[in-house]
């Protein structure tokens, strides 16, 4: 792309509400993947529902983000 462009359409794209912001960059950093492989949302919706139906039949227990995050400091080396 020429420099030219950049340098047009970057203030114009800073300029957006910080929610068009987000998904222009979204956007952008998942046209960077390329194509998805065959069959990935097919086995994301097998997994999806996996999970759900372990959570309606209580077969798993949800724990609060912040207990999970003072676990992983619990374990971390002190830097």
């Amino acid at each position: 792309m020429i420099r030219s462009v950049l340098d047009e359409l970057r203030p114009r794209a800073l300029a957006l509400a910080a929610e068009d912001r987000a998904e222009l960059a979204h956007e952008l950093l998942v046209s960077l993947d390329g194509p998805p492989e065959h069959g990935v949302a097919a086995a994301w919706d097998v997994e999806l529902q996996r999970r759900l139906d372990e959570l309606e039949s209580g077969s798993v227990t949800l724990i609060e983000a912040d207990e999970v995050m003072r676990k992983v400091r619990a374990l971390s080396p002190a830097t």
